[in-house]
């Protein structure tokens, strides 16, 4: 769960500073106050977690200079001015350099509250498209979030690897919830324009006039560049490509076509078709099917993945635990049994769900997985695969899980593993060899 968003309220009239931070308060947010644009410049950094909201009119520094000094800091940290009667020309100004609104004295208590949750709002989209666009620069750490050792898994980073040293478009097919956007990502992230410009945009999002503005342009007053040409010399992500109509298709094609070779911009199509009888191929013009799938990467399905289930599973339920404050579900060598029968209609997507779920009904002390299953897949599908498995890849599937639950309980303790496990040194050794756990991961 997210942090309140902090207020840095700058004014030199002691009075005023309390009663806002008081009020602001109340209201749920973080505040803290300062005498002067002085001191509050030494508080805060390029990403400071929250707003600012500043009288103009103070000794030394006043507001308009302080303005100024934060935006040299972080020209996008939201700053809301306090003006007197007689200031909303200043206050006009303010807005021309950068502030994002102005409030003039008297003021409603509750217009400056809808100002400061709007401010912070901002603030907080900001900020994780920083935290965002500082992953994506790292292809490595996003190649960790592939999560898995299953062969199809395997095979899916050396894919990412290979094409995203290539500068060919790229289709990326694959059932709902199976990562898409993230395996897009992670081609870009490894690719010679990592350092380029990423934009990603749903064509199922808009209407057609809307989609045509924002994809080819000219855009309008209020809107953003066109995204071919935002994404100029970067990679461009076209999420559900089936939607574009066929003049809509017939314009791609022909902005492709005057690129000449992909150099420009990359192009990343992902198909998102659920209907058996319909493919991407038959939902595009064969020109322009054939132009972005040069290169073609699937998703796989989360039934597919084996053993990653259980892993995926583990690595989930630890993340809502510790966001919960609570201990994560101990799973049974049944309830693993079942979620590596269950469908995964939901994939991935579903699969987070679940572990949620598990951990919220976990901390209440009620429920079950098998019920969450059940409740997840009864309206489309079985709640357990026709398809049987081993009886030996079970067992091995659930030894691994356990193995890795205590080696995480226990931080890597080889000792109070082997006497949770009752297993001796050696066996513990060469079972952990066999599923590829090492030690220094859980230190």
């Amino acid at each position: 769960m997210s942090k309140a968003m902090k207020i840095a309220i700058v004014d030199d009239e002691k009075d005023m500073r309390q009663s806002i931070g008081q009020w602001l308060a109340l209201s749920g947010f973080d505040t803290e106050t300062f005498a002067s644009a002085e001191d509050a410049l030494k508080a805060l950094t390029p990403d400071y977690p929250g707003i600012v909201i500043s009288d103009i009119r103070m000794p030394g520094m006043d507001g308009m200079q302080f303005l100024r000094k934060l935006k040299g800091l972080d020209s996008s940290i939201p700053v809301i001015m306090i003006t007197g009667h007689g200031d909303v020309p200043m206050a006009v100004e303010a807005m021309r350099i950068g502030a994002f609104d102005f409030l003039e004295k008297p003021f409603n208590p509750d217009r400056m509250t809808e100002l400061a949750k709007k401010a912070t709002a901002s603030r907080r989209m900001t900020l994780d498209a920083r935290v965002l666009r500082k992953e994506l620069s790292d292809g490595t750490a996003l190649m960790q979030k592939l999560i898995g050792a299953s062969p199809v898994m395997e095979r899916l980073r050396e894919d990412i690897l290979d094409l995203g040293q290539s500068d060919g478009h790229v289709l990326i097919e694959g059932e709902t919830g199976t990562g898409k956007t993230l395996i897009a990502h992670a081609l870009h992230a490894v690719s010679a324009r990592a350092s380029k410009r990423f934009v990603i945009l749903s064509c199922s999002a808009f209407d057609e006039d809307s989609l045509n503005r924002r994809l080819f342009g000219p855009a309008q007053d209020d809107e953003p560049i066109p995204a071919m040409e935002e994404a100029r010399g970067g990679t461009l992500v076209l999420e559900d490509i089936e939607s574009l109509s066929a003049a809509q298709q017939s314009r791609l094609m022909t902005a492709i076509n005057e690129q000449g070779t992909p150099s420009e911009t990359r192009i990343i199509a992902i198909c998102n078709l659920q209907e058996q009888d319909k493919t991407c191929e038959s939902e595009l013009r064969a020109d322009l099917f054939y132009r972005l799938a040069a290169l073609r990467l699937t998703a796989p399905p989360l039934r597919a993945r084996g053993e990653d289930i259980l892993t995926l599973f583990t690595s989930y339920s630890d993340q809502f635990a510790d966001e919960y404050g609570c201990d994560a579900p101990k799973v049974s060598a049944q309830e693993a049994a079942q979620l590596l029968q269950a469908p995964w209609p939901g994939n991935v997507r579903q699969l987070i769900n679940v572990a949620e779920r598990a951990v919220l009904q976990s901390r209440r002390g009620s429920g079950t997985i098998a019920s969450l299953l059940m409740s997840d897949t009864e309206e489309h599908a079985p709640t357990m695969t026709t398809e049987g498995k081993p009886l030996k890849e079970f067992v091995e599937a659930f030894e691994r899980m356990l193995i890795d639950n205590t080696m995480r309980r226990h931080k890597g303790s080889i000792v109070s593993v082997m006497d949770e496990l009752c297993l001796p040194r050696r066996t513990l050794n060469e079972k952990m060899a066999k599923y590829g756990l090492q030690r220094s991961d859980y230190l």
